[in-house]
Protein backbone atom coordinates (compact mmCIF):
# COMPACT_ATOMS: atom_id res chain seq x y z
CA UNK A 1 0.00 0.00 0.00
CA UNK A 2 1.23 3.52 -1.05
CA UNK A 3 1.04 6.67 1.06
CA UNK A 4 1.31 9.68 -0.34
CA UNK A 5 2.83 12.87 1.63
CA UNK A 6 1.42 16.53 1.59
CA UNK A 7 4.47 19.18 3.08
CA UNK A 8 2.53 22.07 3.57
CA UNK A 9 4.18 25.28 4.62
CA UNK A 10 7.85 26.08 5.76
CA UNK A 11 8.09 23.23 8.40
CA UNK A 12 6.25 20.87 6.64
CA UNK A 13 8.88 21.15 3.84
CA UNK A 14 11.66 20.91 5.87
CA UNK A 15 10.69 17.63 8.30
CA UNK A 16 9.41 16.03 5.11
CA UNK A 17 12.79 16.24 3.75
CA UNK A 18 14.40 14.65 6.59
CA UNK A 19 11.78 11.81 6.97
CA UNK A 20 12.47 11.05 3.21
CA UNK A 21 16.24 11.07 3.41
CA UNK A 22 15.22 8.84 6.87
CA UNK A 23 13.70 6.12 4.99
CA UNK A 24 15.78 5.97 2.33
CA UNK A 25 18.91 5.46 4.55
CA UNK A 26 16.65 2.93 6.53
CA UNK A 27 16.15 1.35 3.26
CA UNK A 28 19.72 0.59 2.04
CA UNK A 29 21.40 0.33 5.32
CA UNK A 30 22.32 -3.07 7.30
CA UNK A 31 19.45 -5.18 7.80
CA UNK A 32 20.15 -7.45 10.76
CA UNK A 33 17.28 -10.16 9.04
CA UNK A 34 17.98 -13.72 9.62
CA UNK A 35 17.08 -14.27 5.24
CA UNK A 36 17.75 -12.09 2.58
CA UNK A 37 14.32 -13.18 1.64
CA UNK A 38 12.47 -11.02 4.16
CA UNK A 39 14.74 -8.70 3.51
CA UNK A 40 13.94 -8.01 -0.08
CA UNK A 41 9.91 -7.95 1.16
CA UNK A 42 10.61 -5.76 3.84
CA UNK A 43 12.72 -3.39 0.75
CA UNK A 44 10.24 -3.87 -1.29
CA UNK A 45 7.20 -2.69 0.44
CA UNK A 46 9.24 0.61 1.90
CA UNK A 47 9.83 1.03 -1.73
CA UNK A 48 6.10 1.03 -2.72
CA UNK A 49 4.95 2.71 0.47
CA UNK A 50 6.95 5.73 0.06
CA UNK A 51 8.40 6.10 -3.53
CA UNK A 52 8.07 5.13 -7.25
CA UNK A 53 10.63 4.20 -9.15
CA UNK A 54 11.80 6.30 -12.50
CA UNK A 55 12.69 4.25 -15.55
CA UNK A 56 16.26 4.75 -15.29
CA UNK A 57 15.72 3.26 -11.67
CA UNK A 58 16.16 6.35 -9.41
CA UNK A 59 13.51 6.77 -6.29
CA UNK A 60 11.24 9.33 -6.07
CA UNK A 61 9.41 10.14 -3.47
CA UNK A 62 5.30 10.14 -3.41
CA UNK A 63 5.07 13.16 -2.10
CA UNK A 64 3.63 17.13 -3.16
CA UNK A 65 5.38 19.95 -1.84
CA UNK A 66 3.33 23.22 -1.06
CA UNK A 67 3.88 26.79 0.19
CA UNK A 68 3.46 30.27 -0.65
CA UNK A 69 6.96 31.15 -0.64
CA UNK A 70 9.57 29.50 -3.06
CA UNK A 71 12.33 29.63 -0.92
CA UNK A 72 11.92 26.64 0.74
CA UNK A 73 11.15 24.54 -1.55
CA UNK A 74 13.77 25.42 -3.69
CA UNK A 75 15.73 24.24 -0.81
CA UNK A 76 13.85 21.24 -0.04
CA UNK A 77 14.27 19.60 -3.80
CA UNK A 78 18.18 20.91 -4.51
CA UNK A 79 19.04 18.98 -1.43
CA UNK A 80 16.96 15.70 -2.22
CA UNK A 81 18.55 16.01 -5.67
CA UNK A 82 22.14 16.59 -4.16
CA UNK A 83 21.78 13.98 -2.05
CA UNK A 84 21.62 11.24 -4.79
CA UNK A 85 19.76 8.45 -3.54
CA UNK A 86 16.39 9.70 -4.26
CA UNK A 87 14.78 12.92 -5.03
CA UNK A 88 11.26 14.95 -5.51
CA UNK A 89 9.68 14.93 -8.79
CA UNK A 90 9.82 17.99 -11.02
CA UNK A 91 6.30 18.53 -11.25
CA UNK A 92 4.74 17.76 -7.72
CA UNK A 93 5.25 20.96 -6.32
CA UNK A 94 3.55 24.15 -6.04
CA UNK A 95 4.92 28.10 -4.62
CA UNK A 96 3.54 31.44 -4.54
CA UNK A 97 5.50 35.15 -4.51
CA UNK A 98 3.67 35.90 -1.21
CA UNK A 99 3.55 34.08 2.08
CA UNK A 100 0.49 34.17 4.47
CA UNK A 101 2.10 36.19 6.68
CA UNK A 102 1.52 34.06 10.02
CA UNK A 103 -2.06 34.51 9.49
CA UNK A 104 -4.03 31.40 9.49
CA UNK A 105 -7.08 33.43 8.03
CA UNK A 106 -4.94 34.22 4.93
CA UNK A 107 -3.94 30.46 4.40
CA UNK A 108 -6.92 29.10 4.85
CA UNK A 109 -9.35 31.98 3.14
CA UNK A 110 -7.63 32.90 0.45
CA UNK A 111 -4.78 31.14 -0.75
CA UNK A 112 -6.61 28.17 -0.15
CA UNK A 113 -9.44 28.57 -2.47
CA UNK A 114 -7.06 30.19 -4.72
CA UNK A 115 -5.19 27.66 -5.56
CA UNK A 116 -7.31 24.94 -4.40
CA UNK A 117 -7.56 23.37 -8.21
CA UNK A 118 -3.88 23.50 -8.92
CA UNK A 119 -2.98 21.95 -5.33
CA UNK A 120 -5.24 19.34 -5.90
CA UNK A 121 -4.63 18.55 -9.54
CA UNK A 122 -0.65 17.62 -7.82
CA UNK A 123 -2.70 15.08 -4.95
CA UNK A 124 -4.65 13.30 -7.97
CA UNK A 125 -1.86 12.79 -10.23
CA UNK A 126 0.27 11.51 -7.21
CA UNK A 127 -2.75 9.36 -5.97
CA UNK A 128 -3.24 7.92 -9.94
CA UNK A 129 0.73 6.61 -9.69
CA UNK A 130 -0.45 4.41 -6.84
CA UNK A 131 -1.26 1.08 -7.58
CA UNK A 132 -2.86 0.75 -4.04
CA UNK A 133 -3.47 4.08 -2.46
CA UNK A 134 -3.10 3.56 1.55
CA UNK A 135 -3.75 7.10 2.38
CA UNK A 136 -2.69 10.00 2.82
CA UNK A 137 0.01 11.71 5.48
CA UNK A 138 0.31 15.80 5.71
CA UNK A 139 3.12 17.38 7.53
CA UNK A 140 2.55 20.84 9.15
CA UNK A 141 3.26 22.86 11.91
CA UNK A 142 0.41 24.80 14.01
CA UNK A 143 1.91 28.19 14.90
CA UNK A 144 2.17 30.17 11.06
CA UNK A 145 -0.47 30.87 8.44
CA UNK A 146 0.86 28.48 5.18
CA UNK A 147 1.21 25.32 6.88
CA UNK A 148 -1.89 25.87 9.65
CA UNK A 149 -4.37 27.77 7.50
CA UNK A 150 -3.50 26.61 4.13
CA UNK A 151 -3.02 23.16 5.93
CA UNK A 152 -6.64 22.62 7.36
CA UNK A 153 -7.87 24.20 3.91
CA UNK A 154 -6.08 21.25 1.67
CA UNK A 155 -7.24 18.69 4.43
CA UNK A 156 -10.72 19.50 4.07
CA UNK A 157 -10.31 19.03 0.40
CA UNK A 158 -8.73 15.74 0.77
CA UNK A 159 -11.64 14.75 2.67
CA UNK A 160 -14.01 15.74 -0.17
CA UNK A 161 -11.70 14.47 -3.15
CA UNK A 162 -11.01 10.87 -1.21
CA UNK A 163 -13.86 10.19 1.07
CA UNK A 164 -12.41 6.67 1.59
CA UNK A 165 -9.02 7.36 2.24
CA UNK A 166 -7.56 7.36 5.21
CA UNK A 167 -6.09 10.81 6.34
CA UNK A 168 -3.34 11.57 9.08
CA UNK A 169 -2.63 14.66 9.99
CA UNK A 170 0.99 15.05 11.32
CA UNK A 171 1.02 18.22 13.27
CA UNK A 172 4.18 20.27 15.22
CA UNK A 173 3.11 22.05 18.30
CA UNK A 174 4.43 25.18 18.88
CA UNK A 175 7.62 26.24 21.37
CA UNK A 176 5.73 27.08 24.70
CA UNK A 177 7.66 30.46 25.03
CA UNK A 178 6.59 31.41 21.39
CA UNK A 179 7.09 31.47 17.95
CA UNK A 180 4.53 33.87 16.45
CA UNK A 181 2.26 36.42 18.56
CA UNK A 182 -0.69 34.68 17.07
CA UNK A 183 0.33 31.08 17.55
CA UNK A 184 -2.21 30.21 20.04
CA UNK A 185 -4.72 31.43 17.53
CA UNK A 186 -3.89 29.61 14.85
CA UNK A 187 -3.33 26.37 17.17
CA UNK A 188 -6.78 26.50 17.89
CA UNK A 189 -8.25 27.16 14.75
CA UNK A 190 -6.10 24.60 12.86
CA UNK A 191 -6.80 21.29 15.50
CA UNK A 192 -10.47 22.20 15.47
CA UNK A 193 -10.62 22.34 11.82
CA UNK A 194 -8.58 19.14 11.64
CA UNK A 195 -10.32 17.46 13.75
CA UNK A 196 -13.67 17.42 11.73
CA UNK A 197 -11.60 16.39 8.78
CA UNK A 198 -9.02 14.18 9.59
CA UNK A 199 -9.23 10.36 10.81
CA UNK A 200 -6.13 11.55 13.50
CA UNK A 201 -3.41 13.73 14.72
CA UNK A 202 -0.21 12.61 15.32
CA UNK A 203 1.52 15.44 17.25
CA UNK A 204 4.81 16.13 18.34
CA UNK A 205 5.80 18.98 20.65
CA UNK A 206 8.95 21.42 19.65
CA UNK A 207 9.86 22.08 23.54
CA UNK A 208 10.10 18.26 24.05
CA UNK A 209 12.25 17.26 20.72
CA UNK A 210 14.51 20.50 21.55
CA UNK A 211 15.09 18.85 25.43
CA UNK A 212 15.98 15.22 23.57
CA UNK A 213 18.49 16.97 21.49
CA UNK A 214 19.59 18.50 24.20
CA UNK A 215 19.58 15.78 27.02
CA UNK A 216 19.86 12.90 25.08
CA UNK A 217 21.34 13.82 22.36
CA UNK A 218 24.18 16.35 23.58
CA UNK A 219 23.62 18.46 20.94
CA UNK A 220 25.00 21.86 22.09
CA UNK A 221 23.97 24.59 19.11
CA UNK A 222 20.33 22.99 18.35
CA UNK A 223 19.21 23.57 14.94
CA UNK A 224 15.97 22.98 13.27
CA UNK A 225 17.51 20.56 11.36
CA UNK A 226 18.49 18.53 14.70
CA UNK A 227 14.83 19.26 15.67
CA UNK A 228 13.61 18.02 12.66
CA UNK A 229 15.60 15.07 12.40
CA UNK A 230 14.56 13.62 15.42
CA UNK A 231 10.70 13.83 13.60
CA UNK A 232 12.02 12.02 10.89
CA UNK A 233 13.27 9.05 12.98
CA UNK A 234 10.23 8.76 15.57
CA UNK A 235 8.01 8.92 12.40
CA UNK A 236 10.26 6.35 10.20
CA UNK A 237 10.24 4.15 13.53
CA UNK A 238 6.69 3.86 12.63
CA UNK A 239 5.98 3.93 9.30
CA UNK A 240 8.44 1.83 7.85
CA UNK A 241 7.11 -1.70 6.92
CA UNK A 242 6.42 -4.12 9.54
CA UNK A 243 4.03 -7.06 9.90
CA UNK A 244 1.32 -7.11 12.82
CA UNK A 245 0.98 -11.02 12.83
CA UNK A 246 2.97 -13.03 15.29
CA UNK A 247 6.06 -14.48 12.99
CA UNK A 248 3.92 -13.12 9.85
CA UNK A 249 6.14 -12.02 6.47
CA UNK A 250 3.40 -9.66 5.33
CA UNK A 251 5.05 -6.33 5.07
CA UNK A 252 2.18 -5.17 2.54
CA UNK A 253 -0.55 -3.91 4.70
CA UNK A 254 -1.50 -0.13 4.95
CA UNK A 255 -0.15 1.05 8.03
CA UNK A 256 -2.27 4.45 8.20
CA UNK A 257 -5.24 1.98 8.20
CA UNK A 258 -3.82 -0.28 10.69
CA UNK A 259 -2.79 2.68 12.95
CA UNK A 260 -6.36 4.83 12.85
CA UNK A 261 -8.25 1.35 12.75
CA UNK A 262 -5.98 0.39 16.15
CA UNK A 263 -6.16 3.54 17.74
CA UNK A 264 -8.82 5.93 17.12
CA UNK A 265 -12.28 4.03 18.32
CA UNK A 266 -14.24 7.15 18.65
CA UNK A 267 -14.08 10.01 16.39
CA UNK A 268 -13.93 12.04 20.06
CA UNK A 269 -10.75 11.31 20.75
CA UNK A 270 -8.06 11.46 17.39
CA UNK A 271 -4.79 13.16 18.98
CA UNK A 272 -1.90 10.60 19.21
CA UNK A 273 1.63 10.76 20.79
CA UNK A 274 4.89 9.38 20.11
CA UNK A 275 7.23 8.21 22.18
CA UNK A 276 10.61 6.29 20.64
CA UNK A 277 13.23 4.40 22.59
CA UNK A 278 16.41 4.15 23.16
CA UNK A 279 17.65 7.65 21.41
CA UNK A 280 21.04 8.34 22.02
CA UNK A 281 24.34 10.17 19.97
CA UNK A 282 25.66 7.75 17.53
CA UNK A 283 28.73 7.61 18.38
CA UNK A 284 28.11 6.23 22.13
CA UNK A 285 25.82 3.14 20.40
CA UNK A 286 29.14 0.59 20.12
CA UNK A 287 28.93 1.11 23.96
CA UNK A 288 25.46 0.53 24.96
CA UNK A 289 23.44 -2.73 25.29
CA UNK A 290 19.90 -3.08 25.47
CA UNK A 291 17.43 -5.59 26.73
CA UNK A 292 13.63 -6.27 25.63
CA UNK A 293 12.51 -5.95 29.28
CA UNK A 294 14.40 -3.01 30.06
CA UNK A 295 13.68 -1.25 26.95
CA UNK A 296 9.64 -1.73 27.16
CA UNK A 297 10.44 -1.15 31.25
CA UNK A 298 11.13 2.33 30.38
CA UNK A 299 8.87 2.80 27.92
CA UNK A 300 5.59 2.00 29.75
CA UNK A 301 6.65 3.77 32.72
CA UNK A 302 6.98 7.03 30.10
CA UNK A 303 3.36 5.70 28.89
CA UNK A 304 1.55 6.23 32.65
CA UNK A 305 3.47 8.73 33.80
CA UNK A 306 3.45 11.30 30.55
CA UNK A 307 7.27 11.14 30.45
CA UNK A 308 8.42 12.57 27.02
CA UNK A 309 11.87 10.65 27.34
CA UNK A 310 13.43 7.78 29.42
CA UNK A 311 15.53 10.03 31.15
CA UNK A 312 13.61 11.73 34.00
CA UNK A 313 11.12 9.59 34.23
CA UNK A 314 8.70 9.91 37.81
CA UNK A 315 8.88 6.55 38.83
CA UNK A 316 6.66 7.18 42.04
CA UNK A 317 3.12 7.32 39.17
CA UNK A 318 2.03 3.72 39.28
CA UNK A 319 -0.97 2.21 37.42
CA UNK A 320 -4.05 1.93 39.76
CA UNK A 321 -5.03 -1.23 41.27
CA UNK A 322 -8.29 -2.72 39.30
CA UNK A 323 -11.56 -2.02 40.98
CA UNK A 324 -13.55 0.69 41.97
CA UNK A 325 -10.95 2.57 44.17
CA UNK A 326 -9.02 2.89 40.95
CA UNK A 327 -9.61 6.52 40.51
CA UNK A 328 -7.48 6.78 43.65
CA UNK A 329 -4.15 5.19 43.81
CA UNK A 330 -1.37 5.53 46.70
CA UNK A 331 0.69 7.49 44.65
CA UNK A 332 -1.53 10.54 44.34
CA UNK A 333 0.25 11.58 41.15
CA UNK A 334 -1.60 12.14 37.50
CA UNK A 335 -2.05 8.84 36.04
CA UNK A 336 -2.23 8.88 32.50
CA UNK A 337 -5.03 6.77 30.99
CA UNK A 338 -4.76 5.41 27.44
CA UNK A 339 -7.83 4.93 24.94
CA UNK A 340 -5.55 2.32 22.75
CA UNK A 341 -1.54 2.02 22.62
CA UNK A 342 0.41 0.59 19.36
CA UNK A 343 4.04 -0.60 19.91
CA UNK A 344 6.24 -1.35 17.64
CA UNK A 345 9.06 -3.22 17.96
CA UNK A 346 12.23 -3.47 15.59
CA UNK A 347 15.53 -5.53 15.85
CA UNK A 348 16.91 -8.90 17.13
CA UNK A 349 14.82 -11.70 18.74
CA UNK A 350 11.72 -9.20 18.56
CA UNK A 351 9.35 -11.97 18.24
CA UNK A 352 10.42 -13.76 22.11
CA UNK A 353 9.09 -9.80 23.71
CA UNK A 354 6.85 -10.70 26.66
CA UNK A 355 4.01 -7.77 26.05
CA UNK A 356 2.25 -8.29 29.47
CA UNK A 357 2.73 -5.16 30.83
CA UNK A 358 1.42 -3.34 28.27
CA UNK A 359 -2.39 -5.45 28.35
CA UNK A 360 -2.64 -4.58 31.06
CA UNK A 361 -6.46 -3.39 32.03
CA UNK A 362 -5.30 -0.83 34.09
CA UNK A 363 -3.77 1.29 31.56
CA UNK A 364 -7.15 1.96 29.71
CA UNK A 365 -10.51 3.13 29.77
CA UNK A 366 -12.87 0.94 30.91
CA UNK A 367 -15.13 1.23 27.75
CA UNK A 368 -12.76 -1.11 25.30
CA UNK A 369 -11.14 -4.32 26.47
CA UNK A 370 -7.45 -4.42 25.99
CA UNK A 371 -7.29 -7.17 23.61
CA UNK A 372 -8.93 -4.07 21.49
CA UNK A 373 -7.41 -1.51 22.83
CA UNK A 374 -3.39 -2.93 22.84
CA UNK A 375 -1.62 -3.55 19.55
CA UNK A 376 1.79 -4.81 18.39
CA UNK A 377 3.71 -4.21 14.94
CA UNK A 378 7.04 -6.42 14.77
CA UNK A 379 9.77 -6.92 12.48
CA UNK A 380 13.61 -8.44 13.05
CA UNK A 381 14.81 -5.75 10.94
CA UNK A 382 16.64 -3.07 12.79
CA UNK A 383 16.12 0.26 12.08
CA UNK A 384 18.53 3.51 12.26
CA UNK A 385 21.31 2.09 14.22
CA UNK A 386 19.43 0.60 16.71
CA UNK A 387 20.27 -2.86 17.21
CA UNK A 388 16.91 -2.64 19.24
CA UNK A 389 14.17 -0.03 19.15
CA UNK A 390 10.73 0.59 20.56
CA UNK A 391 7.96 3.20 19.29
CA UNK A 392 4.99 3.49 20.76
CA UNK A 393 1.89 5.39 19.62
CA UNK A 394 -0.56 6.29 22.23
CA UNK A 395 -4.36 7.52 22.23
CA UNK A 396 -4.26 8.73 26.42
CA UNK A 397 -4.71 12.02 28.11
CA UNK A 398 -0.99 12.58 27.32
CA UNK A 399 -1.97 16.38 25.67
CA UNK A 400 -4.44 17.34 27.68
CA UNK A 401 -2.02 19.89 29.48
CA UNK A 402 -0.66 21.51 26.62
CA UNK A 403 -3.71 21.59 24.73
CA UNK A 404 -5.35 23.08 27.70
CA UNK A 405 -2.72 25.59 27.65
CA UNK A 406 -3.44 26.44 24.50
CA UNK A 407 -6.62 27.16 24.53
CA UNK A 408 -6.19 29.28 28.11
CA UNK A 409 -4.28 31.80 26.25
CA UNK A 410 -6.15 31.96 23.42
CA UNK A 411 -9.18 32.99 24.67
CA UNK A 412 -7.18 35.25 26.86
CA UNK A 413 -6.62 36.85 23.72
CA UNK A 414 -9.96 36.79 22.07
CA UNK A 415 -11.58 38.10 25.29
CA UNK A 416 -9.36 41.16 24.96
CA UNK A 417 -10.15 41.25 21.42
CA UNK A 418 -6.02 41.54 20.47
CA UNK A 419 -5.40 41.16 16.90
CA UNK A 420 -8.85 39.93 16.08
CA UNK A 421 -8.89 42.39 13.31
CA UNK A 422 -6.62 40.59 11.13
CA UNK A 423 -8.58 37.22 10.68
CA UNK A 424 -11.81 39.38 9.86
CA UNK A 425 -9.95 40.91 7.36
CA UNK A 426 -9.78 37.39 5.51
CA UNK A 427 -13.32 36.62 6.69
CA UNK A 428 -12.97 34.79 10.07
CA UNK A 429 -15.49 36.01 12.37
CA UNK A 430 -15.53 36.08 16.04
CA UNK A 431 -18.05 33.11 15.51
CA UNK A 432 -15.60 31.21 13.86
CA UNK A 433 -13.52 31.53 16.87
CA UNK A 434 -16.43 30.56 19.33
CA UNK A 435 -16.63 27.73 17.48
CA UNK A 436 -13.46 26.60 17.17
CA UNK A 437 -13.04 26.92 21.01
CA UNK A 438 -16.38 25.03 21.78
CA UNK A 439 -15.15 22.18 19.53
CA UNK A 440 -11.66 22.32 21.61
CA UNK A 441 -13.45 22.36 25.04
CA UNK A 442 -15.50 19.24 24.15
CA UNK A 443 -12.20 17.86 23.12
CA UNK A 444 -10.55 18.20 26.25
CA UNK A 445 -13.39 17.42 28.45
CA UNK A 446 -13.66 14.15 26.47
CA UNK A 447 -10.13 13.34 27.60
CA UNK A 448 -10.19 14.69 30.90
CA UNK A 449 -12.97 12.06 31.72
CA UNK A 450 -11.70 9.20 30.61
Amino acid sequence: MSIVTVQLGQCGNQVGHEVFSCLCRDLHGPHGLSSSRDSQSYQDACRERFFWEQQSGGLVARAVLVDMEPKVISQTLSMAARAGSWRYSHHSHFCQKQGSGNNWANGYSVHGPRHKEAIMDLVQREAERCDRLGGFLTLMSMAGGTGSGLGAFVTQCLRDAFPSSFILNHVIWPYGTGEVIVQNYNSVLTLSHLYKSSDALLVHENDVIHKICAQLLNIKQISFRDVNQVIAHQLGSVFQPTHPAEGGSDYSRNPLGDLVEGLVPHPEFKVLALRNIPQMPENCLAFSTFSWPGLLKHLRQMLIASAHMEEGIDWQVRAPPPGPSSCSHSSNKPFNTSIANLLILRGKDVHSVALGSFQDPSLYTSWLSPQDAFHAWKTPRAFNKYEKSAALVSNSQFLLKPLDSIVGKAWNMFASKAYIHQYTKFGIEEEDFLDSFTTLEQVISSYTTL
